[in-house]
Parts: C-alpha cells; structure tokens; sequence
C-alpha cells in the first residue's frame, strides 16, 4: 500500500501529540521494578509502547518485540533481574541488529543469557537470577539505550551499580532523561564524575506519574510550518522545561525561521525568516531528528553539514544510506562522510517526476518524507503503515491540518 499527498497552501491544525515512547518505556519498566499498583498515564499508544505493556502485562515464555528496538534492550535488562526463563525474539531486522554489548555488560555483572541464534544478535534465552555484579565499563558511544537499560535495573542489585563510560559520551540527554525518571520514581541515582553514574540499591517507589507529549513528533509539524508559505500549528502537551532532549530541535528549527511560543496548552507555532544561509549541526544528542532536518534544509535549500550521526546505521534501517538513496529521488545530492556525517553543499540532480518514497520499515522516514508534498505535489509515501512504531495518529493529524491524502494499493 501508498499514500499519495498533496498539501494545502496554509496549513492549519491544533494537535494533541502523541505521549512520549521514550518517556513511556522508561516508566513501565521502572514501574514494573517497583512493583507498582499505579499505572502510569498519558502512556503512549505506539506500537513500541504496545508491546512493552504486552510484555510486562502477559509475563510469556516467549516474548515477541516485533521491530520495537527500545522495549529489546530495556526488556533484555529487566528479564536478567526478574526470576524466570524467558525468550525475547523481534522481526526479522530485529534479529539483525546488534545487541553484543548490552549481553556482554550484563554476564559481567552476572546475568545468564544465552544466544538461541546468531551470536551477537537477538533472539535471546533469558534467566533471571539476582547478579552480584556492581561495577561495569562501557565506551561514552554505545547505544544510550544500552546504558539506560543498565541503569534502570541499578536499584535491583543488591549493591547497586557504578557505570563508567570511557571516551566521548554520546546522547547525553537520554542518559539524563532515564536518570530523571528514576529520581522521580524514588532512585537515587546521579553522575559522579564527568565520565561515570553511581546507582544506589535502594529500591523504586510507587507514585503517580504522567508522560508528556513527543517533542521527536512534534519535529514534523515545525517542519510543515518552515515548508509552507504559512501555517497555522498548535501542538498540545509539550512542556517548556522538558525531560526530552529532542526538545532541543525548537531550537535548532529557530535558525530555519520557526518560532515557539510556550502557552499553558503546550506551544504554537509562528513563520519568520530563517536565519541561517548553512547550517552546521552536531546531533550526537538528537540523531532521531536528523532525518527532519536532513530534508526541511535541502528543501529550504539551504545547504547543510550534520554531524554526530554514527547511530543511524543501526536504527530500524541504515538511516544514512535510506537518506541518500530517497533524497535522490527529490533531487538532492548527499554525501556521507565516515558513516556519521552527512553532507548536502546545493548539489542537484534531476528529480522523479512521480516520487515514491520507500519507508524502509522505518516510521521516521515516513513522517519526515510526508511534509516534502508541500514542495512536491502528487509524492506518494510507500508502506505508510509504519507510523505506528511512534505515532499512529500521524496520518489523521495531517488531514486535519488540510493534507488530501488518497490511498493507492
């Protein structure tokens, strides 16, 4: 199935976001640590979030994660904690994508897993057992979803957990975000020095909490505003002093001449004039907004060097190569340096005349692809279905916002 879009001249919606995944996966395994009786609210209904809920709720044998990476290694963490025997398999590109230094991590702290495929790669045999460990070292670049995982399950060990990172340490924000949610939830846990995170063994509290809306979804309705000639956006939930690093892209979508204005519903969204004739920009802490930011500046033509990007060959696809490969279509030029920088300097070649953007099983790359019909009309988005890993509503949202969109089989 394909979506073909067209956009209207003055877009005009106000939205309420979907909740955050990354706020709402953190908080049903801390909950679950806490063995708690208030469920969190405001959870969102994405299908990452699904399956969490689904795993943690049904407690299976055999737990099947689809394609939702996060609820792997969070889940892969938790089931070396909890007694019990247990598999937790994926999809097919699931079980392509790395999770040898998440298992490492935890056998050094004592965890029995065994691999029931491809060394290295997910399926996993996981029995739970308490680990002795109290102390690992990880490099600063791993996946922050690996140390998250880790550190949300430091309360659980009889001595708690010290994590040092070594080198340059990427998503920072991340890493703060889960410190937060563990504070909230009773944790005492901080970094105590530049480079390492002491976890007390002091166990999770039940208490009531909501997750705000998604700053990461958020990032495509800023997109349609610095695309359309003018717009009209108010998006609901968003909080001004957000736990969520990709709040951060406001900031970054100022210098493409959108502004926010914080109000008590969440914010709105006013056109300026974009301020930057290039713009340069490390994601190390965003990478899941590189793909918005990839095709609002070709399409504002404003030429662009993103760095940071190491994580996005192994997202749901390589984002990098996807990137590449779909901006062509639209014809744009990338370039990727050492598989973590890419690089547009205004380079065209000739572009589709129907565009048929493949989503790669990659949501982001659906949501971040849709606003380009403002710029080219008639584009058809291929297996649109992928938005629900984050946002199921997304479809919907653009229509109410004066998007025609027509299905094609």
């Amino acid at each position: 199935m394909r979506y073909k879009l067209s956009a209207p001249s003055h877009p005009k919606a106000s939205i309420q976001l979907p909740a955050s995944k990354s706020i709402s996966n953190r908080a049903l395994i801390i909950h679950a640590l806490a063995k708690g009786a208030i469920v969190p609210t405001n959870l969102s209904d994405c299908d990452d979030t699904q399956v969490m809920i689904k795993a943690l709720r049904e407690n299976n044998e055999m737990i099947d994660i689809m394609a939702a990476g996060t609820a792997m290694r969070f889940l892969t963490a938790y089931l070396s904690v909890v007694p019990g025997k247990r598999t937790i398999t994926g999809t097919a590109r699931m079980q392509q994508r790395p999770i040898l230094l998440l298992v490492n991590a935890l056998r050094e702290l004592g965890a029995q897993i065994e691999y029931a495929g491809n060394e290295g790669y997910p399926p996993l045999r996981i029995t739970g057992c308490e680990l002795s460990g109290n102390e690992i070292t990880l490099k600063g670049n791993v996946s922050s979803q690996y140390i998250s995982a880790l550190l949300m399950i430091g309360p659980a060990l009889k001595q708690g957990l010290a994590v040092h990172l070594t080198g340059d340490v990427i998503s920072r924000p991340y890493i703060n975000l889960t410190l937060q949610l563990m504070k909230d939830f009773g944790a005492s846990a901080c970094w105590s020095s530049e480079c390492s995170i002491r976890v007390e063994p002091q166990l999770y509290k039940d208490v009531p909490f909501t997750v705000e809306s998604d700053w990461s979804g958020a990032s495509y309705w800023y997109q349609i505003v610095a695309l359309s000639p003018t717009a009209e956006i108010e998006l609901k939930g968003l909080f001004r002093n957000s736990y969520q690093g990709d709040s951060r892209g406001a900031e970054v979508f100022a210098k493409l001449g959108v502004e926010t204005v914080f109000t008590d519903k969440g914010v709105k969204l006013h056109k300026t004039e974009p301020k930057q004739g290039r713009l340069e920009e490390d994601f190390i802490d965003i990478p899941d907004l590189a793909q918005t930011f990839v095709v609002t500046c070709a399409l504002l033509n404003i030429p662009f060097r993103f760095t940071g990007l190491q994580s996005l060959k192994i997202k749901e696809t390589d984002r990098m190569a996807a990137l590449i490969a779909e901006m062509g279509k639209l014809g744009y030029v990338l370039r990727d340096e050492g598989n973590s920088v890419l690089i547009w300097n205004g380079e065209r070649c000739q572009p589709q005349e129907m565009p048929v953007i493949k989503t790669y099983e990659d949501h982001r790359m659906a949501m971040a692809f849709a606003p380009a019909a403002i710029c080219f009309p008639q584009m058809r988005i291929d297996e649109p279905g992928v938005v629900t890993k984050s946002y199921p509503g997304y479809w919907d949202d653009l229509r109410s916002a004066g998007f025609f969109i027509e299905q094609e089989d």
